[in-house]
């Protein structure tokens, strides 16, 4: 679509459709990715984006959040849950553009605007998405208090983290209520912000949160709720912490890690260094558990259901960049180590133990995801819908949108896995029931993963969060190339030029995760769910994790050939 020279503008923006009833703008989106932009004539006027998605139309009520009047900057910013823009027309803008989620909860992508067919009738209700906010209204004189924040006046969504810590720590879901105006509908379950912000110049008054609070709910397709959105709340929000309640720090994947001087003397390695997540009392197995435990499978089986792909590619992308020592390096590992990340750290010789873990971190991964298919021992199309659930998180990883080449190597690992790629009836009633998602992995995928093996897929930080490091790791311990002498030879100095560049570019790298994950806050299962550790343990159970590497993996893949014989017999 053309974008208008005067993108400021809404009148000049075919997708918006000034005031239209929900009815009607469900009658107008027909396909996934349809969106448009209209007026709400049920919540106070807000800005609302409709968009058609897995059959169903969903809407995003738009956070509007006043700034301080100030000359050469908008009165008003507009946010759904990440970034804030100046205007309605950048946001819509970006989020078409770039395929961002319009929100983590659902996943919606609002990619296919649909152009309005009735004249554009200026009112009221469109001043109040520009950047006057005289327009909308008159405001009375305010004396400021010590307490305000220093650039907004409403207090609606912010920008700046919250919570502190290991992953495990999480802040909570944010409820809004269809009565409550559109800027205070961020604050009732900030969980330690509640208690920070206070009730000045009837800015937030406490009577507002003792309200019964209604739940959205996307299954029950009640027309009088919007999609829920957890937006980020800023630190300008925050109010001046008293010494006996400091203010919690960003996530510790949030926190901007030292650059490293470019004249730094070399400091000589004295330790391996490994970055294995700590283990943890776990939320999902036991002490001793057994090896593949059905109660666990079928519980790990509705936590990914209940999430979309996307929310579940960055949950592997914060793990994938732990495991691999992209973020999270701490001082002690770096002066140990003597570089500032782990991806140099791959291409050195004490890298061993580094090497090792990542590509027992791939292999776990792959294993995984064989026996989420292979596992699925009803009908054929439950296993169908694993096999294309792994296509569609695949899609979520690959470069351009979460750039995990780590996971995309582990779950295209299941993908191609004997076991799994000799199911001829599975993938033909896949080719058959989703046609779309067997034909991207067909035409797409494979290709993608064979050029990352051979070192020519794409390898741009801006595109990529955290490369492809297993063919690196395989060279540098030991592992044969397959394919005729000059290919091979072709290929071994393609994947040393290439590590080489990648270990230049690391902090480029880590700064292109840590954007992806900015205002990130990971469910506490799946966060576990997806550690080599826990990994380790619901394969083998807690006693044969202890076993070695090459005997964890021949005895799983027989375990897994026997389930796919049985699936499908060889005639």
């Amino acid at each position: 679509m053309q974008v208008p020279q005067d993108r400021d503008d809404l009148a000049c923006q075919p997708w918006y459709h000034g005031q239209l009833s929900r009815q009607g703008a469900e009658a107008l989106l027909r396909q996934d990715g349809d969106f448009l932009v209209r007026i709400s004539e049920s919540q106070g006027h807000s800005p609302v984006i409709s968009c058609r998605w897995r059959g169903k139309t969903l809407h995003f009520e738009v956070f509007r959040v006043a700034l301080r009047p100030r000359p050469g900057r908008p009165q008003a910013l507009f946010q759904l849950e990440d970034e804030r823009f100046a205007s309605m027309s950048a946001l819509v803008h970006s989020y078409m553009t770039l395929g961002q989620p319009l929100s983590q909860a659902t996943g919606a992508v609002a990619s296919r605007p649909v152009s309005r067919q009735r004249p554009l009738t200026r009112s009221f209700s469109e001043n109040v998405l520009t950047d006057s906010l005289a327009a909308t209204r008159t405001l009375r004189p305010r004396k400021w208090s010590s307490n305000q924040p220093a650039e907004e006046d409403g207090a609606g969504a912010g920008e700046g983290p919250q919570g502190h810590g290991a992953p495990p720590t999480f802040g909570s879901a944010l409820h809004r209520t269809g009565s409550e105006p559109t800027l205070l509908k961020a604050l009732p379950h900030m969980g330690t912000m509640a208690g920070s912000l206070r009730a000045s110049d009837g800015r937030l008054h406490a009577k507002a949160l003792s309200k019964p609070l209604r739940t959205p709910s996307l299954a029950s397709g009640h027309s009088s709720t919007y999609c829920e959105l957890h937006p980020r709340v800023s630190s300008a929000q925050r109010t001046t912490p008293r010494p006996s309640c400091p203010e919690p720090d960003a996530c510790w994947w949030e926190v901007e890690e030292e650059e490293e001087d470019g004249d730094r003397c070399f400091v000589r390695p004295h330790a391996e260094v490994s970055f294995c997540i700590p283990g943890h009392p776990s939320r999902l197995l036991g002490p001793q558990n057994r090896p593949m435990d059905p109660t666990v499978l079928s519980t790990l089986r509705s936590l990914f259901v209940a999430h979309h792909p996307g929310s579940t590619a960055l949950h592997l992308l914060l793990v994938d960049c732990q495991a691999v020592g992209l973020l999270g390096v701490n001082k002690s590992q770096r002066s140990a180590m003597g570089v500032a990340s782990g991806l140099e750290l791959l291409t050195l010789p004490h890298g061993h133990r580094l090497r090792l873990e990542v590509l027992e971190r791939i292999e776990t991964l792959a294993l995984a995801g064989a026996l989420a298919v292979l596992g699925c021992l009803g009908p054929l199309e439950e296993r169908t819908a694993a096999l294309k659930g792994l296509v569609e998180l695949a899609l979520a990883l690959r470069p351009g949108e979460t750039g995990d080449l780590l996971g995309l190597a582990g779950v295209m690992g299941a993908l191609l896995m004997p076991q799994v790629s000799r199911l001829e009836s599975t993938w033909h009633h896949l080719r058959r029931s989703h046609t779309e998602a067997a034909l991207v992995f067909e035409q797409e995928l494979k290709p993608l993963m064979r050029a990352l093996d051979e070192s020519t897929g794409p390898c741009n930080p801006g595109e990529v969060a955290l490369p492809h490091v297993a063919p690196v790791a395989r060279l540098m311990e030991g592992e044969e190339t397959s394919g005729p002498l000059d290919e091979s030879c072709d290929r071994l100095m393609r994947t040393l030029l290439g590590a080489r560049q990648v270990a230049r570019d690391a902090p480029r790298f880590r700064r292109a995760a840590a954007q992806r994950l900015q205002g990130f806050r990971p469910n506490p299962e799946l966060w576990e769910a997806l550690t080599t550790s826990f990994l380790r343990r619901l394969l083998w159970g807690s006693k044969g994790a202890q076993a070695t590497r090459a005997h964890r993996l021949e005895k799983f893949h027989r375990v897994l050939s026997i389930l796919s014989e049985q699936l499908e017999p060889q005639d």
